[in-house]
C-alpha cells in the first residue's frame, strides 16, 4: 500500500488542508463575484445568488464525474497499479471535455427558455443571461480543472491544488475589480464583467495546472498524457460510479437553485439576504468540503489496500477533525457578524447584515450537522456505493424541498424557518452514512474487481 495514506490525524489534516480551498474552487470564485456585485447594487447581488446557484449546478455535473474518477484512481493507487491510474485519468479527462461541450451549448442556447420558466423579476432574468453569456466559456477550464484535482486528490498529493486555487482567486479578484467597475480604462461591465473575470481566471489556472503536471516527476510513472486509444472500459467503470454521484450533486445543488427560486417569490430584498447568508455559509463550509474530499480518497485507498477495517475509524476521525476545524472558523463570524463581515460586505447601510443575524444562529447548527453528515456520506460514496448514495440523496432532498415549500408558500414563514430545513437534511445524511459503514454491507462491493483482478 502507498505510504502516503495513513490513519493519524496528521495524515487527515495533511490531505485535507490543501483541499479545503481546492475542493471549493467554484464556490470561492462565486463568492468573489458576489462580493464585488454586492458593492455594485443590491439587484446585481440578488441576481448572482440566483444565477450562481444555476452555474454551480452545471459545474456539479463535471465535478460529479471527476469524483467517480477520483474513487477509481484512489483504488488503483492504493493497490500500487500505476498504469491503471494513468489510463483512468485519461479516460476521465476525455469524457470531461466532451461533457463540457454539451454544457456550453446548453448555456448558450437553452438558458433563455430555462430561466423564463423560473424567474418572475425581469431585472434578475436579463442580468442572469448577461452573466452566463460570458461565464459559460469557463466551463471547459472548469471541467478540465476538476480532472486534475481528482487525480492529485486520488493519489493523496493535493498540495498544488491549494496553490493553483489561490492563483485563480487572486486573478479573479483583480479582474473583477477592473471589469465590474471599469478601472484602468476598461469598460464597466457590471455583472457581465464578473462572469468574464471568472472565466478568464479559471482558464489561466487550468493552464498552470497542466504545466505543473507536465513537469511533475512524481507522476511520470502513471503515463498520464500518453497518446493512444481511448480506454472505453475505464470510462465505463467511471461512468457507472459517477452517474449516481452526478445526479446526487445536481439534485443537491439544484435544490439550492429551487430554494432561491422559492425565496425570489418573497421579493428581491429577501433574495439578497439569502445570498449574503449563502456566501457566509460557503466560506465557513470550506473545511467541510476539504475533509469530505479527503475521506473519499482515504476510504477508497484503504479498500484498495485490502484494509477495510480501517474505514469506519478513519471516517470518525475525519468527521471529528472536520467539526473541530469548522467551529474554530465559524464561531467568531456567527457571534460577531458586523465586525467580521464589515471588511467584505461593509456599507454605510449595514441593514442587510443585521437582517441576516437570526439566520446566522441557525447556520451554526447547520455547520455542525453538515460536518458529520457530509463526511459520513462521502465515506459511504468512497466505498463505491454510489447508487445507494443516490437513493439517500433523493429522499433527503425531497424532505428538504417539501419543507421549504410548505414553510414559505403555505405557512408564510420567514427566511430563518426556510433555512432551518438544512438541519434535518444533514442529520438524515449522517444517520444513513453511519448505519451503512457500520453495517459492513459495502465489504463485498467492488464493481471493477472483475475487470481488474
Amino acid at each position: 500500500m502507498n505510504q502516503t495514506l495513513g490513519t493519524s490525524y496528521w495524515s487527515i489534516f495533511r490531505i485535507s488542508l490543501p483541499l479545503m480551498l481546492g475542493s471549493a474552487a467554484q464556490n470561492v470564485m462565486m463568492m468573489v463575484d458576489s462580493i464585488f456585485l454586492y458593492h455594485l447594487s443590491e439587484i446585481d447581488f440578488a441576481t448572482i445568488g440566483f444565477v450562481g446557484a444555476f452555474y454551480l449546478m452545471i459545474t456539479a455535473i463535471g465535478y460529479g464525474f471527476s469524483k467517480g474518477g477520483q474513487i477509481v484512481i484512489a483504488r488503483f493507487y492504493g493497490a500500487d497499479q500505476d498504469l491503471k491510474v494513468g489510463s483512468s485519468f485519461r479516460a476521465m479527462l476525455t469524457f470531461e471535455l466532451l461533457l463540457a461541450l454539451v454544457m456550453f451549448l446548453f448555456m448558450q442556447f437553452g438558458s433563455y427558455y430555462f430561466f423564463s420558466l423560473m424567474v418572475n423579476s425581469d431585472d434578475i432574468f436579463f442580468k442572469s443571461l448577461e452573466y452566463l453569456e460570458y461565464r459559460s466559456w469557463g466551463v471547459f477550464a472548469a471541467y478540465s480543472g476538476v480532472a486534475f484535482i481528482a487525480l492529485y486528490t486520488g493519489i493523496a498529493r493535493p498540495q498544488f491544488i491549494m496553490i493553483d486555487t489561490l492563483i485563480i482567486v487572486i486573478i479573479n479578484i483583480i479582474l473583477c475589480y477592473v471589469l465590474v467597475f471599469g478601472k484602468f480604462g476598461f469598460p464597466a461591465m457590471g455583472i457581465a464583467g464578473a462572469g468574464l473575470s471568472s472565466s478568464i481566471s479559471e482558464t489561466i489556472g487550468t493552464l498552470i495546472f497542466l504545466i505543473y503536471v507536465l513537469f511533475d516527476k512524481k507522476v511520470r510513472n502513471f503515463k498520464l498524457l500518453q497518446l493512444g486509444k481511448i480506454d472505453w472500459e475505464a470510462i465505463k467503470i467511471q461512468y457507472k460510479l459517477s452517474i449516481p454521484i452526478i445526479v446526487q450533486l445536481v439534485i443537491g445543488v439544484g435544490s439550492w437553485f429551487v430554494f432561491f427560486g422559492i425565496v425570489e417569490n418573497l421579493g428581491e430584498r429577501q433574495l439578497a439576504i439569502s445570498n449574503l447568508v449563502k456566501n457566509v455559509y460557503f466560506i465557513l463550509a470550506i473545511p467541510i468540503w476539504g475533509f469530505s474530499a479527503t475521506v473519499n480518497t482515504l476510504v477508497s485507498g484503504f479498500i484498495g489496500a485490502k484494509k477495510r477495517m480501517a474505514v469506519l475509524p478513519i471516517t470518525w476521525k475525519t468527521a471529528k477533525a472536520c467539526a473541530f476545524t469548522t467551529l474554530i472558523m465559524a464561531l467568531p463570524v456567527i457571534l460577531f457578524p458586523e465586525q467580521i463581515l464589515y471588511p467584505i460586505f461593509g456599507k454605510s447601510d449595514m441593514s442587510l447584515i443585521q437582517d441576516a443575524k437570526p439566520i446566522f444562529y441557525i447556520l451554526l447548527l447547520i455547520l455542525i450537522t453538515f460536518s458529520f453528515g457530509g463526511v459520513f456520506f462521502n465515506g459511504l460514496v468512497g466505498t463505491g456505493a454510489t447508487s445507494f448514495g443516490l437513493k439517500i440523496q433523493l429522499v433527503a432532498v425531497a424532505i428538504y424541498l417539501v419543507y421549504v415549500y410548505i414553510v414559505v408558500e403555505f405557512l408564510k414563514g420567514n427566511l430563518t424557518w426556510a433555512w432551518s430545513a438544512e438541519l434535518p437534511y444533514w442529520l438524515f445524511m449522517f444517520g444513513v452514512g453511519f448505519w451503512y459503514l457500520n453495517s459492513k454491507r459495502w465489504h463485498w462491493l467492488d464493481i471493477w474487481d472483475k475487470q481488474n483482478p
